[in-house]
């Protein structure tokens, strides 16, 4: 026997004691530094529950249960539903602080019907035996124009014919304008962002015209929670409005949306893709985010009343008394997600829609497909990343973002390594 390759052993803050999780095994302990000490030394008295619970392994056994892991996870892959992005435009009325799409292309072009029939045919062609549903990105996805509502109106109503769950990511300032349209078709979520309290939102994420828009949002936001409308509130967060997280959770809290089954939250982190206008100063790194919110949640508790930090995989464990399949592959792209917009192109995720030279394809006016590259994206988990090979956290990392492993080292099949091992302690030491 000897120890699992893949035991991920953290530290709990706080306490002498530390977790240990093996996604390959499936179990998940909280060890005394005897316990720990005794495991590293090849079991001690409790060798037998060592090696039942997979911490200490036969490696040949482990080699064959990790094929047949992986097995089960093409199998699974290979039948999950798939998340199709469409953006109608790349336009916004918004004038962000951290917006990342600045250079991109902006032609005022609408959607005419003929983009929308081809998006419609070519994803019953191309993706016909995969479950799937629509999501409207952009850009910002819901403007005033008549003639662009229209466009979305047919949009939408033509998810509603194909028999499509659409979701919406919008900024909010008009969505109250589309409710009604939106009530024509099954809803999955419509998320929306709130960068604070009102002061620090309307700061980060002022209208083009000078206007603010928190207030605007947030009847929005009731409006849609009334019209039976999922919501999911999202927070961007730096180093510049992370602090006010305790003031919006309050603010959501008096609102009455916490007490809402349809309202839930996520927070996202602002992080420099492919262009963002944020001092880097200001941006936060996986590790130092949650260290900050772990802090953050020892002196307001209140908090995971509005917002539940996943801190990896501790979270899930919490809500679900288990781990989570071995994560092989954390890159959606081209596999349980495509990303399609206006001018006909096809992409591999919302991380490269949009963005020049990242094009997979068209199917507008034309079908055609970049066949090596949508091979390559697919190709991508950590079978094929060399750092993940020999790397004790793989299966609960899954080889991060391929659009930033790209951005940052030159290619989509190197590690965009996340912190798991510092970032569960944290989670266990605030959910058990």
């Amino acid at each position: 026997m000897q120890l699992s390759r893949y035991n991920i052993i953290s530290e709990i803050p706080g306490s002498e004691d530390y977790v240990i999780a093996n996604l390959l095994s499936g179990h998940a302990d909280i060890l005394k530094p005897a316990e720990l000490q005794q495991l590293k030394e090849g079991g001690g008295l409790s060798s037998a529950d060592f090696f039942h619970k997979g911490y200490l392994t036969d490696p040949e056994a482990e080699k064959q249960r990790f094929r047949l892991a992986y097995i089960d996870f093409l199998e699974q892959r290979d039948q999950e539903e798939v998340q199709v992005f469409f953006a109608p435009t790349y336009l916004c009325n918004f004038q962000c602080s951290y917006c990342y799409q600045a250079p991109y292309l902006n032609k005022p072009d609408k959607l005419s019907p003929e983009v929308t029939d081809a998006f419609f045919h070519y994803i019953n062609t191309y993706l016909g035996d995969r479950r799937k549903y629509v999501t409207l990105f952009g850009g910002e996805p819901l403007l005033a124009d008549k003639a662009y509502k229209d466009s979305i109106a047919g949009f939408v109503n033509t998810c509603q014919t194909n028999g499509l769950d659409l979701a919406v990511v919008t900024n909010g300032y008009l969505l109250d304008q589309y409710i009604d349209i939106f009530k024509n078709v099954s809803i999955r979520e419509i998320q929306v962002t709130l960068d604070g309290p009102e002061e620090v939102h309307n700061r980060r994420r002022p209208h083009k015209g000078g206007r603010d828009s928190f207030a605007r949002i947030a009847g929005s936001i009731d409006d849609c929670l009334d019209a039976g409308l999922p919501v999911n509130l999202r927070m961007v967060v730096d180093r510049e409005n992370l602090h006010t997280l305790p003031d919006l959770a309050r603010y959501a809290k008096n609102r009455g949306w916490t007490d809402s089954s349809l309202f839930k939250t996520q927070l996202g982190r602002n992080y420099e893709l492919h262009h963002c206008h944020s001092d880097g100063g200001a941006l936060f790194s996986r590790l130092s985010l949650y260290q900050e919110l772990y802090q953050m949640l020892q002196e307001h508790p209140e908090i995971l009343d509005f917002h539940r930090p996943a801190f990896s995989i501790a979270r899930f464990l919490s809500d679900n008394g288990r781990l989570p399949a071995p994560l092989f592959d954390a890159c959606p792209a081209c596999k349980g997600e495509w990303a399609m917009d206006y001018t006909g192109k096809i992409y591999g995720c919302t991380a490269t829609v949009g963005k020049p030279g990242e094009e997979l394809g068209s199917f507008y006016p034309v079908v055609s497909h970049h066949e090596n590259k949508i091979e390559e994206w697919q190709r991508r988990d950590i079978t094929t990343i060399e750092a993940c090979r020999q790397c004790d956290i793989q299966l609960a990392c899954g080889g991060g973002c391929g659009s930033l492993a790209k951005n940052k080292f030159g290619g989509i099949h190197e590690a965009d390594c996340r912190p798991v091992r510092e970032i569960l302690g944290m989670g266990v030491a605030t959910y058990f």
